[in-house]
């Protein structure tokens, strides 16, 4: 069965997006960006957008019952790989060992210009322990 993953506010809702997807122990989390709460682009540059693009990807997999550590495969839109060394930076910010499974790709555009990078996930969902 599918659930949805709600977070609040949602930004993704007024576009028929859903946040995530849990089906059975997992999760798949749509794209996250460098959005505040307010769904605006976070001033700052890259690095800026990054680290918000994964305190949102953390956010989304909470509601949904998993954390970073439950990561599986993550797969890192960016608008220039020359933000690569950027990016595993970020990485071994959140992550840690074992790191998931990972593609990390340039693309010619986001959902908005001002964009520069989206995540997007599959975790695990772990029973909770009593």
């Amino acid at each position: 069965m599918f659930e949805r993953v709600v977070t609040k506010p949602d930004n993704y809702e007024p576009f028929l997006i859903s946040q995530g997807i849990r089906f059975g122990d997992f999760l798949f989390i749509s794209g996250q960006a460098g959005a505040g709460e307010d769904g605006k682009i976070v001033k700052g540059g890259f690095r800026a957008q990054g680290e918000q693009a994964f305190a949102n990807l953390r956010r989304a997999l909470e509601a949904g019952g998993a954390s970073l550590d439950d990561v599986i495969k993550v797969t890192i839109f960016v608008n220039d790989m020359n933000n690569f060394k950027d990016v595993v930076e970020l990485r071994r910010e959140f992550f840690s060992e074992p790191y998931p499974a990972d593609t990390i790709a340039q693309v010619s555009a986001l959902y908005d210009p001002e964009v520069e990078i989206e995540i997007e996930a599959i975790a695990a969902v772990r029973p909770r322990r009593a």
